[in-house]
């Protein structure tokens, strides 16, 4: 049952607005407009091939971003609708927040800011936003999809803050700065990088971790880089699937795995929902402004839970993203990247059309330059690169 709408939720009606006015919709909130205008992109489509954790050819039941942001939807959903929230800014949060990745999942992004280290480097979340704001090229009035301040905020600070309230970039932005994405376009159009977002946008996050937790264990146990029975080396893990055993003794492996996902999902949307309603209680917002201005965020895990969490990620990396196996694909999916990148560099002319600088444009700098190649490789989809690849280079990798 859905709680009703919370004062502290976002308002479609009280809206910041758009970066280019356009007239309201006549049937569609602000919010449901911007959520619709993500799914209807180039970008969105991209994601159904690419990669998650195994690529797009390694088995049909895979996740690949396009199903993981689905499910970080549909658990995102579940929580705004717990705490009267805006569920369609929500789900717009959710579905838009991975279109910036590249091919290959954070190998591609590995090697992407490895070819860009002296260039400001590439950071996906930026990335995101340059798709939003500039890359998707579908309406005669501007450029990007034109979403509403209140999307772009969120996709932008969904993690918290970036800098401090004099400016100063906060510690995870030290060394580099704020990625220049988002600087640039921040001087245009003011995000506030120095507040926290909406709880709509913290929902969408928590969702994220939430979606990778069960279905990276769903994947890793499909792909047999272990079993269920290896799982109970974590006490939340342990006692659901002693739960299950109670309950269902002579399930198979397949049914007991796919119970301990559910149950595991089950579990941490009640936690993040209970933790919420605590903080909520504490600090009495009584605004989305009241929650931009708090000095934590207020949706997260309870510490109990923050710990079960951080142990299944633990394992994850150690059995899953660290397995032989995974690392060898992703080594030769980052030696793909970056040979494209050289190549389009050393010879601009093997760059699509479209993808050349217009005729009669002001020369363009080298920084400019080589983001206009990373942004066109960050597009791709993981068989696109390895297409591109084999029409340009004499051997491409496998993957398998």
């Amino acid at each position: 049952m859905a709680a009703p709408r919370a004062v502290y939720g976002c308002d479609p009606d009280r809206s910041r607005g758009r970066l280019f006015g356009e007239p309201p919709s006549k049937t569609r909130s602000v919010f449901r407009r911007d959520c619709d205008r993500v799914i209807h992109s180039t970008a969105f489509r991209r994601l159904k091939h690419k990669t998650q954790v195994f690529v797009f050819h390694e088995g049909d039941h895979y996740r690949t971003r396009l199903t993981h942001t689905l499910e970080v939807a549909q658990i995102a959903r579940a929580i705004a609708r717990q705490l009267g929230l805006d569920e369609d800014l929500t789900e717009a949060l959710a579905l838009a927040h991975d279109l910036g990745h590249p091919p290959f999942g954070h190998a591609g992004e590995r090697a992407l800011d490895r070819c860009l280290k002296d260039h400001g480097g590439f950071d996906h979340n930026a990335q995101t936003l340059r798709v939003l704001t500039a890359l998707e090229h579908r309406y005669p009035q501007f450029d990007g999809l034109n979403l509403s301040w209140e999307t772009l905020e969120g996709v932008v600070k969904h993690n918290g803050p970036l800098t401090a309230r004099d400016g100063v970039p906060l510690e995870r932005y030290r060394d580099r700065g704020v990625p220049v994405g988002i600087a640039d376009f921040n001087r245009k159009f003011d995000l506030e990088l120095s507040s926290f977002a909406s709880l709509e946008a913290q929902v969408a996050a928590l969702a994220d971790d939430i979606a990778y937790d069960a279905h990276d264990i769903d994947d890793g146990l499909r792909a047999g880089l272990f079993c269920v029975d290896d799982l109970k080396c974590m006490p939340l893990t342990a006692e659901i699937i002693a739960g299950i055993a109670q309950r269902f003794p002579m399930l198979d492996e397949s049914r007991r795995g796919a119970e301990l996902v559910r149950e595991l999902i089950s579990y941490l949307i009640g936690a993040v929902t209970a933790e919420a309603r605590r903080r909520l209680d504490q600090a009495q917002p009584r605004s989305v402004e009241d929650v931009r201005n708090q000095s934590r965020a207020l949706i997260a895990f309870p510490p109990e839970a923050a710990a079960a969490e951080a142990e299944i990620k633990a394992f994850l990396k150690k059995r899953m993203y660290r397995h032989d196996r995974v690392m060898a694909v992703m080594r030769d999916a980052e030696q793909i990247v970056v040979e494209l990148f050289a190549r389009y560099r050393e010879r601009p002319a093997d760059l699509p059309t479209e993808w050349l600088p217009a005729a009669g444009v002001d020369a363009e700098s080298e920084t400019d330059r080589l983001r206009r190649i990373c942004n066109f490789i960050a597009g791709m989809t993981d068989r696109f690169a390895m297409t591109e690849h084999q029409r340009l280079f004499d051997l491409t990798p496998d993957l398998r």
